[in-house]
């Protein structure tokens, strides 16, 4: 994806692309390839693919919420910074937690944090579930992208989510993931608002975007310790 069609297809998401973000993303792909050719970050070696495969795909996620009625993201497993990094500098009002457990990558983050000048950005080198021990019912938005399977992910990000608010997930083209998450969805007082299906630009791979939204708030003694999250995920229990 050339700069002209990242523009072009982010007017269609209804994002109208002003020079100063072309300038940040521009710092931000230098900047990811060169700390790239060290530090394993992202497989993704090109600028026109990390165009279309880490910043539009990360803007694709406007196609289910309007951040501009949000106060507050947290991005789960952030990695370089997708989608956590990409929303914040086309939603500047926003405060973002990027948050990773590998220190590599949050290094990674705080220096781009500086490089590409934006505020309210907080950077943590923690696991989600210590987070969740501060953060009950805090997030306006809980985004994950590529963090592993529905059903643990919907269990780690729930509980961080304000009652009435979201958790978005961007996934892949397995929607038998979707529909296997849905008993943990619901246990964790949550309910699917939508799925958004679709092709990415120039048919480089099938997305969905599934937004739920919290119905009641998280109670501390229903948060379950991560080995037993891994271990027994919850699954609805066959008769």
């Amino acid at each position: 994806m050339t700069i002209d069609e990242f523009i072009n297809n982010t007017k269609l998401l209804g994002i109208d692309v002003n020079k100063e973000q072309l300038d940040k993303l521009s710092i931000y792909a230098s900047f990811l390839m060169e700390y790239n050719a060290h530090t394993n970050l992202t497989a993704i070696k090109t600028i026109d693919e990390i165009y279309l495969k880490h910043f539009y795909d990360s803007l694709t996620l406007t196609k289910v919420i309007d951040l501009n009625t949000c106060d507050n993201l947290l991005d789960i497993g952030s990695g370089a910074g997708f989608p956590g990094m990409v929303l914040k500098i086309f939603y500047p009002n926003l405060k973002v937690t990027l948050l990773d457990s590998n220190n590599k990558k949050t290094t990674f983050l705080k220096e781009l944090v500086k490089k590409i000048n934006v505020d309210n950005v907080e950077v943590i080198n923690i696991r989600v579930e210590t987070l969740t021990k501060e953060r009950l019912n805090y997030y306006d938005v809980v985004t994950a992208r590529a963090v592993t399977n529905m059903t643990i992910l919907t269990e780690l990000a729930m509980p961080l989510v304000k009652k009435d608010k979201f958790f978005i997930a961007l996934k892949g083209s397995n929607k038998e993931e979707i529909t296997l998450a849905e008993y943990a969805i619901e246990k964790m007082n949550g309910k699917i608002e939508k799925v958004e299906s679709f092709e990415l630009y120039n048919d480089t791979g099938m997305r969905n975007i599934i937004k739920i939204k919290k119905i009641n708030k998280t109670l501390s003694k229903d948060v379950r310790p991560y080995e037993k999250i891994i271990k027994k995920p919850l699954q609805k229990k066959l008769k």
